[in-house]
């Protein structure tokens, strides 16, 4: 996986944390750059934490499935960016809350980067070093993250929909290339 097939996985991946940003942003009186500072570190920190466990986890079985992980990967990226797509079409309304608190940050934190999980695991069928991905995706979806605070206190959620319905359909065709040059249909 190259960098710029690493770089799209992981505003993909970021989307739902640049989301749950953006709320966070609406719901805060004034945006100080701590708060930034803050929820980034919060969703940067377990973006890059999750795809080191898929990974492991994944190691694991990969000589026993080897046969199939190309539709494995393809599989996964296509359920995450499926799901991140029918949850930015919903228009279920979310409610804002302005707490910072580990018993607020925390679960979120572990909620948006589930998906990160699950994309570790297709890493470990891959060409992919584990360290430089994982870390990168905590980089990426740090600044995102941060900006999506600030983002949130000036427009609101209006663009938080968009975020995900554009991270799903990044997953859903990198999953499709995997597929793709695993079956010899691109270079």
């Amino acid at each position: 996986m190259g960098m710029l097939e690493l770089f799209l996985v992981a505003v993909g991946l970021s989307m739902d944390a640049f989301a749950v940003a953006v709320c966070k942003g609406l719901a805060l009186r004034r945006v100080r750059p701590g708060h930034m500072v803050l929820v980034g570190l919060w969703f940067g920190g377990f973006q890059a934490l999750m795809p080191l466990i898929g990974y492991f986890v994944g190691v694991q079985f990969k000589d026993a499935i080897t046969a199939v992980d190309h539709w494995i990967a393809f599989a996964l990226l296509a359920l995450i960016g499926g799901n991140m797509i029918r949850e930015a079409l919903s228009h279920e309304e979310e409610e804002a809350d302005a707490s910072l608190r580990f018993q607020k940050m925390f679960p979120l934190a572990v909620a948006t980067s589930i998906d990160a999980l699950a994309v570790g695991v297709s890493f470990a069928f891959l060409s992919v070093n584990i360290a430089v991905a994982a870390s990168f995706i905590g980089v990426i979806t740090f600044l995102l993250s941060a900006v999506g605070v600030k983002v949130g206190s000036l427009f609101g959620a209006k663009y938080k929909s968009r975020a995900e319905l554009v991270g799903g359909i990044i997953l859903i065709l990198m999953g499709l290339k995997i597929l793709l040059e695993h079956l010899g249909l691109l270079p």
